[in-house]
C-alpha cells in the first residue's frame, strides 16, 4: 500500500492531514453498515461508528503504517494519528492508536505528553481503552517515572483519565510491577462513584492479582468493606473460588 499523493503536487507537499483525510474517506468506504449498528448495543452513549471489524482495522493499519514509516518517517506517523485521533469516530480515532500499536519504544516523554493530551478528546470506553492500553501503558511500563502522571489523572474532574489512571498501569501489573504504586492509586479511586472508574480499578486489580495473589488478596481483605461491590467483583474474577468467597463475604457497600 503506498501513500496517496495528490495531482500536479509535489510529494513534499503531503500533509498529515491530508493523509488522515484519505485514511478517513477509506474508512467509510470500507465500512458495513449493519456492522456499525451491532457495534452500538456495546455503549450507553451514542457511537459514530463505520462498522469495521477490529481485526480488519489493525491489519490495514499496519499495512498503512508501513507506507508512512517507509516514505515519510515515524514523527509524520504521530502527526497523522493525531489528526485522527481528533474526530467522533470510533474507528478513526482506533485507527490512530494501532497506527502507533507496538512502535512505544521509539518514542518519548515528547510523544507521552501527546497522547495522555488525548484524553481530553475520548468519547467512549472503547477509544479510551486503546489509548490507554496499547499507548500509555506500555510506555508507564517501560519508563516507570511516568507513574507521577497517573496520580494527576486521578485527581481530574474527567472521568476518563481517572479510568486512564487505572488502565495505564495494567501492562506493569503484569509483569509484576507498581504493586506499592497500584495500592495507592486504588486507595485514592475506592470513593469514586463512576462505574466506567470503578470497572477501570477492578480490572487493574485483578490483573495485579493474577501477577501477585499472594500480597494482592491481603489488599482486598482490608479494603473490601469499603469498596464499591463491582470494583472487588472484578478484581476477584479469576482468583481461586476460596479466595474470591473469602473475599467477597459479607462485603456490604454497594
Amino acid at each position: 500500500m503506498s501513500l496517496p499523493h495528490k495531482e500536479n503536487m509535489s510529494n513534499s507537499k503531503v500533509t498529515p492531514s491530508y493523509i488522515a483525510d484519505h485514511i478517513r474517506r477509506v474508512l467509510k468506504d470500507g465500512g458495513s453498515a449493519p456492522h456499525s449498528e451491532e457495534v452500538q448495543h456495546f455503549f450507553k452513549e451514542v457511537v459514530k461508528s463505520r462498522g469495521w471489524y477490529t481485526a480488519e482495522l489493525r491489519k490495514f493499519a499496519v499495512r498503512f503504517r508501513r507506507s508512512i514509516v517507509r516514505e515519510r518517517g515515524m514523527d509524520f506517523l504521530v502527526q497523522v494519528a493525531d489528526e485522527l485521533f481528533s474526530g467522533q469516530v470510533l474507528e478513526e480515532k482506533v485507527m490512530a492508536v494501532f497506527l502507533l500499536e507496538k512502535q512505544t519504544k521509539n518514542f518519548g516523554d515528547r510523544e507521552f505528553q501527546l497522547f495522555a493530551s488525548w484524553l481530553d478528546r475520548v468519547s467512549s470506553w472503547a477509544d479510551h481503552d486503546a489509548l490507554a492500553h496499547y499507548l500509555l501503558a506500555p510506555m508507564v511500563a517501560a519508563d516507570p517515572s511516568c507513574c507521577r502522571e497517573v496520580f494527576g489523572w486521578a485527581k481530574s474532574p474527567n472521568r476518563w483519565r481517572r479510568r486512564a489512571a487505572c488502565v495505564a498501569l495494567i501492562r506493569g501489573a503484569r509483569k509484576g510491577q507498581f504493586f506499592t504504586q497500584i495500592e495507592r492509586l486504588s486507595n485514592q479511586l475506592l470513593d469514586d462513584e463512576d462505574d466506567m472508574v470503578q470497572k477501570g480499578l477492578g480490572w487493574l486489580l485483578r490483573e495485579t492479582a493474577k501477577a501477585d495473589r499472594k500480597r494482592t488478596v491481603p489488599y482486598l481483605m482490608r479494603i473490601r468493606k469499603n469498596a464499591p461491590r463491582l470494583v472487588l467483583r472484578t478484581a476477584c474474577e479469576t482468583l481461586p473460588v476460596a479466595a474470591r468467597k473469602l473475599v467477597l463475604h459479607e462485603q456490604t457497600k454497594s
